[in-house]
C-alpha cells in the first residue's frame, strides 16, 4: 500500500518551525491565504508547481523537501 504524501502537513511543519502564522506566510509567499489554508488542510492535495515553488522559496526549502 502506497503511503500518500502529505504536502499540506509538510508545509505546515516547515511554516510552524519558522514561527509564521498562515496569514504571514501567505503574504511572504505571495500565495492567497485561502489557497494556503486549503493546501494545509488537504482540500487541495496536489498544488500546482508554481504554487509549490512560491511556498518552497518562502520557506527556504526545496520543492523536494515539501513533497517527500
Amino acid at each position: 500500500m502506497a503511503t500518500e504524501i502529505n504536502i499540506g502537513g509538510n508545509i505546515k511543519k516547515y511554516r510552524n518551525k519558522q514561527g509564521l502564522s498562515q496569514e504571514d506566510f501567505a503574504k511572504k509567499s505571495g500565495v492567497k491565504y485561502t489557497t494556503l489554508t486549503k493546501i494545509e488542510s488537504n482540500v487541495i492535495k496536489k498544488p500546482s508547481v508554481l504554487i509549490m515553488a512560491k511556498l518552497a522559496k518562502a520557506l527556504g526549502v526545496s520543492i523536494e523537501d515539501l513533497i517527500k
